[in-house]
Formats: C-alpha cells, structure tokens, sequence
C-alpha cells in the first residue's frame, strides 16, 4: 500500500508537472521525488509521469492518481487535524458522571463554563444512583464524576473539591418539620430509607450507624433510585438524609428539610481514572478547581 509521504511527492510532482519546481517547494531533493514516484508506479503498474528534457507529462493512471490522492490526502488531513485539537482538548465529547444532585451548582457551573470555554466539545452528563459514579468512572460509562465519599476510589486520581451539610426529608407535617436545625439523636425512633444497591458501608454513613449513642438505626423501606425514596418518604413511610444541594434540587410542597447540626458533612471530590491525562480531563478538573475555589 502506498504510503502518504509518497502520495505527497507524487501530487506535487503532477502539480507543478516539474520535478525541481517540487523540489525546490518542499524542499527536498529532485532524486527523493523520482524514488517516491517510481515506488507508485511499481505498486500502480503502470506508468504515472512521462518525463524527458523538456517537460513533465501526466500518462492517463497519472491522471486518475492525481484526482483521488488529493482526495486521500485532504481527507487525512483533516482527519489529522481533528485529532491534534481532540488531544488540545479543542473538540471532542467529555461525560460527566454525577449521583443526584452531583455538586449542587459547582457542578453544574463547571459544566457549563467548560463549554463556553471548549464550544466544539460536546459535554454529556451522566447520571448514576448510590455512589454507582465511581464504579462508572472506572468501567469507563463517563470521563470525570462528582463523587459523593466515601466510596470506592480504587484506580481513581481524588481532589475533594467542597462539602454540604446534611438534611433530613421529612413528609410535610412531621412533628420535626418546622425545626430550624435538629440532632441526628432526635430521629432515633424514625425508620429511614435505604438501599441494597449501595455498598453497606455507604449506606451505613448515610444513615449514621451507628447513632452517637451506639444503638443502629430502624430500618424503613428499600428504594431503587432518589424518586422513589423521596415518593416514599413524602408518603410518611420513612425519613432519608441527603446533602444540602439534593434538599434544594428536589425541593417538593409534600416534603420538609431540615439540616442536621451534629453529623459530619458529606465531602464531594472530582474523581478522573488513573493515568487519564487527557486535556479534556484535565481542562474540566481546572475549571471545576477554579470554581470551588472562587466560592470557599
């Protein structure tokens, strides 16, 4: 198969149908040329140039060669072209993977200035459902995650990049729905929802076990996804305990939050799979950076 560089010469040669105007253009030697067009003409079967003291013709398979290498080589160069601004970090796609509510607005200001600043990378958000973001990030569903901790962070590069405090839901009309903050001690007697499709030591740190008190907590219904924990939750059937930013983005007339004083808050880190040094990556990781730091 003809390489590129050969292509190259041999247009260049048909062009200017002048073995030293080609030359002297590239530059390069006239002996390189006649080497290059004889490997065609070897490979072809035929001969491309009539060649003689005066003048340089095309033969008839010159002719059909000329058309389609300028086709070849303007598509392999815009082909190369996209791939030097893709490793720019100038186009291409970035999945974002976040759990609910993700960062609250860090995350979605993140995304959204990253594209004002790369306009021809198409951003997609990923969503996935307790603490499944970082098993997506390493399975590859995403490129970077808002990863709610703890988690798993095997194979990840980690930077913590805020916390939000913790609410609990409660159906409106509980008798602690109108208090302006409360102890996580003061819901030892609720059920509260939970889930076997987290890792149980994520579901233990959402739902405090052990309480301060050593005791565990009553455990309410199962749910699949934040829709169906909060419908039950509304229903009276259970309280949940969600960051600050799932309390705002889910805010509902049949549901009251209340913040917890005295339970650690839940730390959010922009996670990437260890050894991704693409400029996608680490633009958004910037920008995120940038963000979170403008708002500490």
């Amino acid at each position: 198969m003809a390489e590129s560089r050969d292509l190259r010469y041999f247009v260049a040669v048909a062009e200017r149908l002048s073995f030293s105007r080609a030359a002297e253009d590239l530059p390069l030697s006239q002996s390189a040329l006649s080497d290059a067009v004889r490997r065609l003409e070897a490979e072809v079967g035929a001969r491309l140039l009539r060649r003689n003291s005066r003048r340089v013709e095309l033969t008839a398979p010159g002719e059909v060669l000329l058309a389609d290498a300028r086709e070849v080589l303007a598509h392999l160069d815009h082909a190369i072209d996209r791939a030097e601004r893709a490793g720019r970090g100038e186009i291409g796609r970035l999945r974002v993977g976040f759990e609910a509510s993700g960062a609250g607005e860090l995350s979605t200001l993140a995304r959204a200035r990253f594209a004002r600043e790369h306009p021809a990378v198409r951003v997609e958000p990923k969503r996935f459902d307790w603490g499944g973001e970082a098993a997506g990030l390493r399975e590859g569903a995403c490129d970077v995650a808002f990863v709610w901790l703890p988690n798993d962070l095997s194979g990840l590069e980690v930077e913590e990049i805020t916390s939000e405090r913790r609410y609990v839901g409660l159906p409106m009309g509980h008798r602690l729905s109108r208090q302006p903050r409360i102890s996580v001690m003061d819901l030892k007697d609720e059920p509260i929802m939970w889930t076997r499709r987290a890792p149980r030591i994520w579901v233990d740190w959402w739902a405090v076990n052990p309480r301060p008190d050593g005791s565990e907590p009553i455990w309410g219904p199962e749910n699949e996804n934040v829709e169906e924990m909060l419908e039950q939750v509304a229903e009276g059937a259970a309280i949940c305990i969600t960051p600050r930013s799932l309390a705002t983005h889910y805010a509902r007339p049949d549901l009251a939050w209340v913040p917890i004083a005295d339970i650690e808050p839940l730390r959010i880190a922009l996670c990437w799979r260890r050894g991704d040094d693409s400029a996608l990556v680490s633009s958004f990781a910037r920008v995120t950076r940038d963000l979170a730091a403008a708002a500490a």
